[in-house]
């Protein structure tokens, strides 16, 4: 989609969501910027999916979403 793989996205944004939540609401800067990437790939490619899928993106986007603007002391560490 837009050149975009989407299995790649949805496995790059679960497994650093996942990783935040083990942590304690902590990620490293690498996988903040992996998010920081998905976040604008979601952005450009959710209006161009069918209804059910763009809602499955649109929940993988709200969790990104989520951990970026996570409180400071959740910030990358």
């Amino acid at each position: 989609m837009a050149g975009v793989s989407m299995v790649l996205l949805d496995s790059s944004v679960a497994g650093c969501v996942s990783t935040w939540q083990h942590r304690g609401g902590n990620i490293d800067h690498g996988r903040w910027d992996i998010l920081a990437a998905c976040e604008q790939e979601l952005l450009r490619v959710i209006a161009e999916l069918d209804d059910d899928e763009a809602a499955y993106y649109q929940r993988l986007l709200d969790m990104t979403v989520l951990v970026l603007e996570a409180p400071e002391d959740s910030s990358p560490s």
